[in-house]
């Protein structure tokens, strides 16, 4: 009993800041709606390169009105605790959306995101909506690889 209450106390003190905690059907309808490409970054603060290249997104983030642009924190299956979470987007003075996902196991939800995933951090999944296009990156990206896959995919 005591479990379930920290998570639930934990997830609306998440919330209740402006952060939002998704499970894997919320996180799929975010992946996979609207009309814009959606980039959507799975990282962890933990992640060295995750961090590295998290001024890209920003960047698209803040140049790109044609992109929605998703932070996916993995930080809940190793360390429920989302208050680190926030400390770091606050330091990190991170402007793009950013979501907790709540799930345990990720063997058991990592092929239902992207079949192709293996797992590793980061990784990146660009997805257009209209055209159905998608395309997953796993490894750090550098200067300039965002922009040439969010063009590789709006074609």
């Amino acid at each position: 009993m005591s479990k379930y209450l920290f998570i639930c106390l934990s997830l609306f003190y998440f919330t209740a800041r402006g952060q939002e905690s998704v499970k894997l059907p919320e996180l799929q309808k975010l992946i996979n709606d609207g009309s814009r490409v959606n980039v959507v970054n799975f990282w962890a603060t933990w992640c060295g390169p995750c961090v590295k290249e998290l001024p890209f997104f920003e960047k698209v983030n803040a140049q790109n009105k044609n992109v929605n642009v998703l932070l996916v924190s993995m930080d809940y299956d190793l360390d429920p605790n989302p208050d680190k979470v926030k400390k770091f987007i606050e330091r990190k003075k991170l402007q793009s959306k950013v979501v907790i996902l709540t799930e345990e196991n990720p063997s058991s939800w990592i092929e239902k995101l992207d079949k192709n995933w293996s797992g590793a951090l980061p990784a990146t999944l660009v997805v257009n909506p209209t055209t159905k296009k998608r395309k997953l990156i796993e490894g750090e990206l550098k200067e300039g690889d965002l922009e040439k896959i969010i063009e590789s995919i709006s074609q």
